[in-house]
């Protein structure tokens, strides 16, 4: 056990706050094995393992306390970091752990979990070389808090934050939504941001950002040996003064077929260069595009208000539930609403099903995305007073954390449509 004592740091509150989750970075990759008397001790260090914030981490847990520890590292090499409840008294649990130093590798950490709030037992424990010593009932939180302050320095420079725009189907203007946030966040806050496009065969960042640079996304991920903070940044081309993109190719001549972890490099080093990266993910389903997800620290999707959009978003909602049970829901805005003659679905009945109220419902513009595209300028820069803009506005102080979702009586789109309406009758 080492012999280096951490300094405790002001855990999350209990019952798995997601706020306070969320200040949590992603854990290295470690080998950790848990051994415990209890299922009230198991079952959070399980759910933990399950976080997307220990996705390189590799987890056992095993039903049994300290004799099982000492008996099974006997024969087996220990890990990065042992979890050890105990229910035994101080004194006979300070005695006991000697058994587990002598099997013990000199560099791995032990936490140990107690059912005694003792403060002598705490100061016996850190003085014997135990990292951390925490008192059951834990949360999957306080689990979480105790390896990151462990395992990560809290010296290392603060990561970006990754939001990642996703459609629920294709064409539903996914790309045109995250692009347009990304300058709304760079122009208003004055926050440097990284656009990342990941579909490297047909993405349309580098239209709608005007730009054609030589390099981008894809010398990247076909050299992850180079990639570091120098490397990144001669790929990456400024769009605006605080934003910059890492272009696709948007070209044929090779077949872009990835491993899931594909891309998880690049990010954590943008993540480096930036306090925002955007990822414009595109609309399939593989390995890398569902870790591109799972790990991402916002989510939003793009939908239209019609019935296979709505089975998309569902399914997508659904399934990362799954990949990601300790954070909250994906965040919803409904594109292209109000297409003439074509039947929708209306946004409160599109949300329902969800439980997802949209951040924002966009109305059907032609006119303003079509001159917006063909001229390689975001929509700020081509009527920054729409109603359009406005929205893009709130998401985009929605999705930095400067603003909430607000529930509307009535859908902000039918205000909009009726002024549109208005307008063309004149």
């Amino acid at each position: 056990m080492s012999n280096l004592a951490y300094e405790t740091q002001a855990l999350p509150d209990r019952g798995d706050d997601f706020g306070a989750m969320e200040a949590l970075r992603p854990l290295p990759r470690i080998s950790i094995q848990a051994f415990c008397e209890t299922e009230g001790v198991a079952r959070p260090i399980e759910r933990a393992g399950e976080d997307r914030r220990m996705a390189k981490t590799h987890l056992k847990v095993h039903m049994g306390g300290l004799e099982t520890a000492v008996e099974f590292y006997r024969t087996a090499p220990t890990p990065n970091l042992i979890l050890l409840e105990s229910r035994r008294e101080p004194r006979e649990m300070l005695d006991s752990l000697r058994g587990l130093a002598e099997v013990c590798d000199p560099t791995t950490k032990v936490v140990v979990i107690g059912h005694y709030n003792d403060i002598w037992l705490y100061r016996e424990l850190i003085r014997s070389g135990i990292s951390e010593y925490v008192v059951a009932p834990i949360s999957m939180a306080d689990i979480l808090a105790v390896i990151s302050n462990i395992f990560v320095n809290p010296e290392a420079e603060p990561l970006g934050r990754t939001i990642a725009f996703v459609g629920a189907k294709g064409g539903v203007g996914s790309s045109t939504i995250a692009h347009n946030v990304a300058w709304s966040v760079s122009t208003l806050f004055k926050s440097e941001v990284v656009v990342a496009d990941l579909d490297l065969a047909f993405g349309t960042a580098n239209i709608n950002f005007d730009q054609d640079p030589a390099q981008g996304i894809a010398e990247a991920v076909f050299s992850p040996e180079r990639i570091d903070e120098t490397y990144l940044d001669r790929l990456l081309a400024q769009c605006a003064e605080h934003l910059s993109l890492l272009a696709s190719p948007s070209t044929l001549d090779r077949i872009y077929d990835f491993d899931p972890d594909a891309f998880s490099q690049i990010i954590d080093v943008a993540q480096r260069s930036a306090p925002i990266v955007v990822l414009d993910v595109p609309h399939v389903w593989s390995g890398w595009a569902k870790t591109t997800l799972m790990q991402a620290d916002e989510i939003v999707i793009t939908a239209t208000p019609e019935l296979a959009n709505l089975r998309n978003t569902k399914n997508l909602v659904d399934m990362l539930k799954k990949l990601r049970p300790n954070d909250a829901l994906p965040k919803l805005v409904l594109n292209q609403a109000g297409v003439p003659k074509r039947p929708e679905i209306t946004a409160a009945d599109f949300a329902e099903p969800l439980g997802i109220t949209p951040m924002a419902v966009i109305p059907f513009d032609p006119l303003l995305f079509g001159n917006a595209s063909n001229n390689g300028r975001m929509l700020g820069e081509m009527d920054a007073k729409s109603p359009i803009v406005g929205m893009i506005n709130e998401v985009a102080h929605i999705v930095t954390g400067r603003a909430e979702i607000k529930a509307k009586k009535k859908p902000g789109i039918e205000q909009v449509l009726a002024r549109l309406k208005l307008g063309k009758k004149k």
